[in-house]
């Protein structure tokens, strides 16, 4: 199941993890993760916390999770 979503900044209303540090989102102290994520793409799947495999090219990157798709911006 491939999808493309197109990313905005922020996490996603309904990620159980951090993109960032892959650390459950709930918890507190993601402010650098919040920080980064200004000008980072996500390195983890915020729905299963899996480490994704990111491009980044001079217009934007995608970061592709096994399990859920293609993130792009």
């Amino acid at each position: 199941m491939n999808t493309t979503v197109n990313a905005s900044p922020g996490p996603a209303p309904a990620s159980l993890y951090c993109d960032q540090c892959g650390e459950a989102a709930s918890e507190a102290g993601h402010e650098a993760c919040a920080r980064r994520r200004e000008l980072e793409p996500p390195r983890y799947c915020g729905s299963c916390r899996r480490r994704m495999v990111v491009q980044v090219t001079p217009r934007g990157w995608t970061a592709k999770c096994v399990e859920h798709g293609v993130l792009t911006a």
